[in-house]
Order: structure tokens, then sequence, then C-alpha cells
């Protein structure tokens, strides 16, 4: 063995529960994730153990998307939506005019009721899956701050942050019966001075981006190949920058071969209005419904010229191209190795829906990774805490403030498109932390579901997926109507509260509507202030 390979993969959907309508529009985000990337991955998990290929893989599974496993609403319209889909096929192979098409058509059937069948082995609870791999010992789950909220922006109330933290870690045990050795902050961002709130809570690792490492008070003597030591003593795992390109890169990253399946054609928008009426949104919008013929082609290739897909090729295409990133691994785990005398640590993180989702056939490049790997000695694929395990000593070093976003800061989250959100977020912490002192001895059962209220639709504006989004330009207007819905409905709450005429109903359809955390305590923010004192 010359060196370690960590794949990282970060698994987070925002907060989306509507359980008084029908399949909402974004809703869809969750079950398209679930069918495309979450079951596929956990499939092919399965069949790497049962193959006994080695395998190690570390998964962070952020609080939200663990509150939407556990959401039996959402899984019914899952089920249902696999279910018309299934339908769907079955019309399209009657209807295919060639042969081709009516494989395909047959394929995506049997691969929808395959995802029923494993939803139902899983009781419907994603959750149930990761953790029996976590069991095995080929998975290390790790958790996420609570709602995915972007701390370095929250630096100067660390009553925030120390909530955040808290939160995501208190989830994590909850869902799973264990702690959390390890954390993905959301984003990747990171801010001096956070490794202690890290360390209070338990934590003993995370991940940064590279130039946290080539940035930070000292260079690392390994550059970005071995994890550091923070002040606080908690380690830091840096990207590869070189894995990240091969797989992701837009030019030059693999998802963008010919041969594998083009993602921006949908049957969605392919078909009749009439005849795809039922299976699209129930506004009438066209939105994709995951069958797709169509192969990417070329770049240049028009849309409405893609050639038909073709599942053989396609997969072939991905074990050609895991051998190719395995060749890649060998041969810089080589060159690190001559230039350090020592094993070198690859730390190659993704988001999860990378994989499936928008690379079809990423699940399987990932399974062919795996397998032809296991017939070299020169890498060997380990988990955060098994490296930690591995070496005697490491360098202390204070990172440098980042993140993975565009640019490698924070401007994503925080420009002219999405600004005003902050001084909304800054005024409700500082309204829920004054709250929470002064109803710290509250006893009235009505006043502290109130509270406790409120503290969940601070969280749940906090997350950075509606700055995100407001930047990208996709869906501003539900990521602007979220911010504006949470602010209000904690201001209203708070008048009810402080006025004392408290609204029952309108308290219980708020907790049925914005559930997320069920057990959540509001006294967290003023704890956080007491034991400062203390």
């Amino acid at each position: 063995m010359n060196g370690y390979f960590l794949l990282v993969l970060h698994t987070h959907l925002p907060y989306v529960n509507h359980p008084n309508h029908d399949l909402y529009l974004e809703e869809r985000w969750y079950v398209e994730a679930v069918l495309e990337s979450y079951v596929p991955l956990l499939m092919m998990f399965d069949r790497l153990q049962e193959k006994k290929v080695p395998f190690k893989v570390t998964i962070s599974l952020s609080p939200p998307l663990l509150e939407m496993f556990r959401n039996t609403t959402l899984t019914e319209k899952l089920k249902k939506y696999a279910e018309k889909l299934v339908e769907l096929c079955e019309k399209e192979i009657a209807r295919a005019n060639t042969q081709q098409e009516r494989d395909l058509a047959g394929f995506y059937r049997e691969r929808f009721l395959a995802c029923l069948n494993y939803l139902d082995s899983l009781n419907g609870n994603l959750a149930n899956g990761f953790k029996k791999h976590a069991e095995f010992g080929n998975v290390q789950l790790i958790t996420c701050n609570a709602t995915h909220g972007f701390l370095p922006l929250m630096r100067h109330q660390p009553f925030a942050v120390d909530t955040q933290i808290k939160v995501g870690v208190e989830t994590f045990k909850r869902h799973f019966g264990f702690e959390p050795k390890g954390i993905w902050l959301a984003e990747c961002g990171y801010h001096s001075g956070l490794d202690e709130t890290l360390k209070k809570y338990g934590v003993e690792f995370f991940f940064v981006d590279s130039h946290a490492f080539w940035y930070a008070d000292e260079r690392p003597y390994f550059d970005v190949y071995r994890p550091v030591m923070t002040p606080s003593g908690v380690f830091a795992f840096a990207r590869d920058p070189e894995s990240s390109e091969q797989v992701w890169s837009a030019t030059l990253g693999y998802p963008g071969d010919g041969r594998y399946r083009e993602f921006y054609r949908d049957l969605g928008f392919d078909r009749d209005y009439d005849y795809i009426k039922p299976y699209i949104d129930k506004s009438g919008v066209r939105v994709n419904v995951g069958i797709k013929y169509h192969k990417v082609t070329s770049r240049e290739t028009p849309l409405e010229k893609k050639e038909l897909y073709n599942r053989d090729e396609a997969l072939s295409a991905a074990k050609e191209h895991a051998l190719d990133f395995l060749n890649k691994k060998i041969s810089q785990i080589n060159s690190l190795t001559d230039v350090f005398n020592q094993p070198p640590v690859i730390v190659a993180p993704f988001d999860t829906e990378l994989f499936g989702h928008w690379w079809f056939e990423g699940p399987e490049f990932l399974e062919n990774f795996f397998v032809e790997a296991s017939r070299y000695r020169q890498i060997k694929f380990a988990t955060p805490s098994e490296v930690l395990e591995k070496f005697d000593s490491f360098q202390i070093v204070t990172p440098a403030d980042s993140s993975w976003g565009n640019g490698g800061y924070f401007d994503t989250w925080l420009n002219g498109k999405n600004d005003w959100i902050q001084l909304h977020l800054v005024e409700i912490r500082d309204r829920m932390k004054r709250l929470a002192e002064t109803y710290f001895e509250e006893k009235d059962p009505l006043k502290t579901r109130v509270l406790n209220q409120m503290l969940r639709e601070l969280l749940l504006a906090e997350s950075s997926d509606w700055p995100f989004i407001m930047t990208t330009g996709t869906n501003v207007e539900y990521a602007v109507n979220r911010i504006k819905t949470h602010v209000k409905r904690f201001l209203d709450l708070e008048t009810q509260l402080v006025k004392d005429n408290i609204d029952g109903e309108f308290l219980a359809r708020l907790e049925q509507e914005d559930d997320v955390f069920p057990w959540i305590e509001f006294r967290y923010y003023a704890a956080f202030q007491t034991r400062k004192e203390g």
C-alpha cells in the first residue's frame, strides 16, 4: 500500500414539506434524489457487499434530509410518484415505435419497481439503509450543521453557530443512536475559531477546501495530502483538487462523454401535453419526470437532435472511466509518495446527487472503481477515523477562512442578490436570544411550544440553499418566499407570545408544516449565554 483514498459524499436537500398539498413542485427535488441517487447508491453498496469487494465511503447526511427520511407523508408521496412513473412506462412500452424505445421504457419500468421494493425493504426510511452499511464498517456516517446554515456569516452571533452545531449533532444521534465523529460543514464553510465549537460537541474532524490549507497560518508540510490538527485539537481534511477536476469538471470531467445519458432532455417536455399531463406538476407546469431516452451525443448537438441512449454503451463508458480514474489515482499516489516519502491521503468529496441524478451512470462508475481497485495494492480505501489512527503525529495548523463555493470564499451566500436576507436573520437571532433568556424558566406548555416553534422557523430561514438559489437564479421566487414566510411566522409567534394572546390553531398548523426537529428546545440560545458567563 502506497497511499489512502477517502471518498466523501455530502448528502443534503433543504427541508421541503407541504403536507396539505399533493406532491409540491419543490418536493420533487426530494423524490428525484431518492429514486436517482440515494436508492441506486445503496443498492450499489449492497452489490459490493455481496461480492465481498472492499470499499469505504464517508457519507454526511444533513439533518433536514434525515428529517425528510422519517416524514411518513413525504414517503407516501414518494411511493405514489414512483407508481405513477411505472404506469407511464407501461404506456410508453405500448406506444413505442422502435424496439430501442421499447427496451428503454422497459428498463425504466424495472428500475422504478426495484426502487419501490427497496424502499419497502427499509420500511420507507433510507436512514436504515445507510446505517446498515455503517454497521458493516464500509461506510462512516457523519453529520452536518442543523439546517445547512452558512456558518461564516453567523460568526458575529456565536450563539447561532453554537445552535447549528448542537442541533446537527443531536439530530444525528436521534436518528442513528450513536455519536457522529465527524461533520461536513455546510458548503465547506469554515472560519477561524469554529473548531472550538466543534470540539465542544465532541466532533473529531471536519473538511475544508484546498485553499484553507494553502493559506493557513502555516503551510502544511504535506500540502493537502495529510490531515492537520487545529489548535483546539480537532482534525481537518482538505479536498484534493485533482480528483474534483477529473470527475466533475464542466469541460474535462467524465459525465460529458457522449455515451452517457443526457440530463436536460426529458419525457416531461417531449410528449404531447394531454398525454403527459397526469405525470407533470398539478399546476400544469411541465417538469422533468426522470425518463430520458437520449444520450449526450456531443456538446455541440442540439437537444432535439440528440441520439437515443444505449444502456450497454453507457455502462462500458462507466467502466472505462473508472479504470482511467483508478490509474490516475495510483499515479498520483506514487508521485506523492516519492515527494513526501510518506503515504499520502487523498480526499475526494462530492455532492451525493452528482452520482445518479446529474450523472446517471455515476453509481456504476463508483462500483467499477472499487471493483477494479481491488486488484491493486497501491491504493487503500479508508474512512477519516481509520486514517487518524494510522499516523502518530500531526502538524498543528489554523486553516484559512474559506468555502467550496464559487471563488472559494463567501460571495455565493452574500452578494447584491441576497444580502437583504442577513438583515432579517441577524434581527430575529437577537430576538430569539433575548426571548430564550427572558422565558428560560417558563413552565406554561403553550408558551414553550411557541418558543420552540420560533426556533424552528429561525433555523429553517438560515438554510444556505435560499441565498444560493438567489445567486444562481433558479427557483428564486420559491427561495424568497421561504425566507419571508419563516421570518413572518417567527414575528407573528413573537407578537402572540409577548401579548399573551396565543392562537393555538395557528401554532398547531405551523407545527405540522414546519415540523423539523420535533424535540427541539428553545433554551439552547439562552444556555449558550449561561455557559459563556459561567
